[in-house]
């Protein structure tokens, strides 16, 4: 479905994580008119991932593909917008890759969130694994889910959501400029997505949610945000607007 987030499961974690700095170069370089092997040819040939080998592109332009260009209106934004703190980029990756795949959408908006809520923030590959193998559906061989882990956190840590280095980490919570909130809200308003403005795994992931979130979103920028009990009114300009 465009204009939704993914739902059934896949494996592209498992070769690709967070990519910031090769999502900025796409974003910079990419033509959505071009497409197939148009478009593998000239991001080789014009080297838009640097020496990246050709089957390395092809590996990057399938996941871009599914992470920004299942939602034009983004990235068109994306193509023009310069976010101006660099702690931005990341988060957009960030929530992209929530966007696209189901599993680091559950771990990092419900399994890490849950963690720091019960003060439970340090953990290892081996908690990340069982909770892999707890999943509905999870028929993965154990090397599979260790692999799954692996990769989970490392995509995590290139968000700000954990700790760096090996072995042991603990749950952390990014700092959220006011520019990437602003951008997650058009975003959220585009999309087909999981839980309401107030609570949902996207901002949950940031530690956004409930009272949290309501007293950023009424502060932000080019937003209008009201809520009366469980009623909810906001309106945000256009993703074209932002920059």
């Amino acid at each position: 479905m465009p204009n939704a987030e993914v739902n059934a499961f896949h494996t592209r974690i498992l070769r690709l994580t967070l990519a910031v700095q090769e999502s900025r170069a796409y974003w910079e370089a990419v033509d959505p008119e071009v497409r197939g092997t148009a478009r593998v040819e000239r991001a080789f040939s014009e080297r838009w991932f640097g020496n990246k080998s050709l089957a390395r592109v092809k590996l990057l332009l399938a996941n871009f593909a599914v992470r920004f260009d299942a939602y034009p209106e983004a990235l068109a934004a994306l193509r023009r917008w310069r976010p101006a703190d660099p702690g931005t980029r990341p988060l957009l990756c960030h929530w992209h890759l929530q966007l696209a795949d189901p599993l680091y959408r559950a771990f990092t908006g419900d399994w890490l969130p849950a963690r720091l809520t019960e003060g439970r923030k340090d953990f290892d590959r081996d908690a990340v694994a069982r909770w892999v193998g707890a999943r509905p559906d999870a028929e993965w061989a154990p090397a599979t889910r260790y692999g799954f882990a692996a990769k989970l956190i490392r995509a995590a840590d290139e968000a700000g959501l954990v700790s760096a280095g090996q072995g042991a980490r603990t749950a952390l919570l990014p700092r959220v400029p006011d520019e990437a909130l602003g951008y997650l809200v058009r975003l959220l308003q585009l999309v087909t997505h999981t839980g309401g403005w107030e609570d949902n795994p996207y901002l949950r992931s940031v530690g956004l949610s409930h009272d949290a979130v309501d007293a950023r979103l009424r502060r932000l920028p080019d937003v209008t945000y009201r809520r009366m009990g469980s009623l909810v009114e906001l309106d945000a300009s256009p993703l074209g607007a932002l920059g």
